[in-house]
């Protein structure tokens, strides 16, 4: 099994912009294929893919929007070789930044992990939060200093 990097996926998902970047992506699509057949399995962290996620919303790097990562993504997710725990998770978040774009990634993450735990709300100062329907959102209680 493989542990798979930020740069492999988004080698696969990006038009190459050097000779280097495109042999590279040949050899990433060719895993990804493997992986799609079931030839291969795989595996990354979920902070591998937040990392995806911002660097293909960043305005200094592609600055897709969020429906056109999730579109991109997706299909990579969903490959039966790549080996995700939680891989719903991570299918819910991509459907939930779609429908809430002005999100961060990793703000729907956390409300997506919510839904699989069966929680109602979310601990955060974060009040973007506030305007999600079927969470709430709390804060921690003051606490008087002596």
């Amino acid at each position: 099994m493989r542990l798979l990097d930020a740069n492999i996926f988004l080698r696969a998902l990006v038009v190459p912009e050097s000779e280097a970047d495109h042999v590279r992506a040949q050899a990433a699509a060719a895993l990804f294929e493997r992986l799609g057949k079931g030839e291969e399995e795989a595996t990354t962290i979920e902070a591998i893919i937040t990392e995806v996620c911002y660097v293909l919303r960043s305005r200094a790097h592609y600055a897709l929007s969020p429906a056109e990562v999730a579109a991109r993504l997706r299909p990579l997710l969903m490959l039966r070789g790549l080996k995700l725990p939680h891989k719903r998770t991570y299918l819910q978040a991509l459907d939930l930044w779609v429908a809430f774009p002005t999100l961060d990634f990793e703000d729907v993450l956390l409300l997506a992990h919510a839904e699989r735990l069966g929680l109602d709300a979310i601990t955060s100062y974060d009040t973007d939060f506030d305007h999600l329907p079927g969470i709430a959102r709390t804060q921690p209680e003051s606490v008087e200093l002596p």
